[in-house]
């Protein structure tokens, strides 16, 4: 099997787009963990904060030994499709599934046997995620070569990513109201809000198996050699700075992202929050303004991050290399979530103002993310003459999803050690809202700070990439040259 010259993998618009629609599926589900999933389980399923902090915790682990056999299996996958894009449309089905199970009890009432349940549902829903975005995301690997194409896929399916992020944050807690009669009926309002999920994701799943293509493949030479393949990712540098950020990234943005929520309904006046929005006329009551408050801090930062992840992130990168921009942009990113602790409850305007600061700091770099893994890819290619991409790459989602389970374990156990009483308590005590205000403020920036100190480690540099990309190319042609000879 013949590959492509570097300067024959210019991607069409319509492959871009419908290749990053996988990634808006996939958030459809993913947003929906990483803000709600905890305080489901606290507010509907009725669980201890650190017991629903540990259901996410078990579940997420399970990626120490499913992702990394995941990446194994869809690197030796062989079809008329290839090797990644068929796994998308085989765990299309069973995702939007065990997707509504997680966020469905079926009628258990015993606390212990909640836990039970949540916590397989969700063990399920995490392993067809792996099985579903292992592949997905490797595919962005290997559909250019082309640095500029390949930032500009990602910057495209991060432009998805942030729309379906809008979707979930800012209209969830409205579906969730209108599907339960106005909150008479929690249960039916949560399942109905996710089957109106689960179906656009299915559908996006689809269009983006149809039109997306491999065209890297591995050298015509490579043998199948999995003890290989483990030990030249897990020795390569770039690969474990990456899992690194990976992992702290996804522990601060599960973290504050279902910190935030108990945020807004218990450490923000709510007199003061229905004032702010009375001015926008967007509340008519009070009792609303904890739903409308919440949903409209969410689409705010979704605009600004689609704005900064349009307008920045390819400019940026372009210009000074994606490893610069990521450093810059998260030590700012870490500074406004400090920043989060100084409000007083009545302060609702600086809040609005810290999340469009924090947006717009962090909006650069959520395309890069996913582009520098691809380099990764390519510099164990380079050092090592093999491509191993379905396992760089799930190692990768392993941490993403320890990460997400830690953040949420750690949000929740902070919470509860703070006094907070789950069961949609409306009033919460001074200590356990001390709790919340850490777990949204000081603790996540601390932890964006270690992801910071890990890119110092980080060597693939804009200049580093292009001779690195220039001599993967020249090998790709020798190889090609060759076989067409043979």
């Amino acid at each position: 099997m013949s590959t492509i010259n570097q300067n024959q993998q210019k991607i069409s618009m319509g492959e871009k787009v419908g290749y990053s629609l996988g990634d808006a599926a996939a958030n459809l589900v993913f947003q929906m963990m990483m803000i709600f999933q905890l305080k489901f389980y606290t507010d509907v399923f009725g669980l201890d904060g650190a017991v629903a902090g540990s259901v996410l915790l078990v579940a997420c682990l399970s990626a120490i030994v499913v992702d990394p056999a995941v990446g194994l299996l869809v690197d030796r996958t062989k079809t008329r499709w290839g090797k990644f894009r068929p796994w998308i449309l085989w765990t299309a089905v069973p995702f939007c599934v065990f997707y509504m199970l997680a966020f469905y009890n079926p009628g258990i009432e015993d606390n212990s046997t909640v836990a039970t349940y949540a916590t397989i549902s969700f063990l399920l829903l995490m392993t067809v995620y792996s099985l579903n975005n292992v592949p997905y995301t490797s595919l962005g690997g290997v559909m250019t070569s082309d640095i500029r194409e390949r930032t500009n896929i990602t910057t495209i399916r991060f432009v998805a990513v942030t729309i379906a992020q809008f979707v979930v944050q800012g209209m969830t807690l409205p579906l969730v109201d209108h599907f339960s009669n106005g909150g008479r009926n929690l249960q039916h309002g949560w399942i109905c809000t996710i089957g109106v999920f689960s179906a656009i994701a299915f559908i996006f799943f689809i269009i983006t198996f149809c039109v997306s293509h491999e065209r890297i493949v591995p050298p015509p030479t490579q043998e199948i050699d999995m003890k290989e393949d483990v030990k030249q990712t897990i020795s390569n540098v770039p690969w474990n700075t990456m899992f690194v950020l990976t992992f702290t990234l996804f522990i601060t943005l599960s973290m504050w992202g279902s910190a935030m929520n108990f945020y807004f309904q218990h450490n923000i006046d709510q007199k003061s929050l229905f004032d702010f929005l009375s001015t926008f006329g967007l509340a008519n009551d009070v009792g609303d303004a904890y739903s409308v408050g919440f949903s409209l801090f969410n689409m705010v930062g979704a605009v600004v991050q689609f704005a900064g992840v349009l307008l920045l992130s390819q400019y940026l990168a372009n210009k000074y290399g994606k490893k610069k921009v990521f450093m810059v942009c998260l030590s700012l990113t870490a500074l406004f979530s400090a920043m989060f602790y100084i409000p007083s409850p009545t302060d609702v305007s600086l809040i609005f103002v810290l999340n469009i600061l924090k947006s717009l700091a962090y909006a650069p770099t959520v395309p890069l993310l996913w582009a520098m893994i691809a380099d990764v890819a390519d510099h164990i290619e380079y050092e090592n003459h093999r491509r191993a991409t379905g396992f760089c790459f799930s190692g990768i989602i392993m941490a993403l999803k320890v990460g997400l389970g830690t953040g949420g374990a750690i949000a929740g156990i902070i919470i509860s050690a703070f006094g907070y009483v789950s069961g949609n308590v409306s009033v919460q005590n001074e200590t356990a809202m001390e709790g919340i205000r850490l777990v949204s403020s000081i603790v996540p920036a601390v932890m964006f700070g270690i992801g910071v100190l890990a890119l110092h480690f980080y060597p693939i540099t804009k200049e580093y990439n292009e001779n690195m990309q220039a001599e993967l190319a020249s090998r790709r042609r020798h190889a090609e040259s060759a076989d067409d000879e043979f």
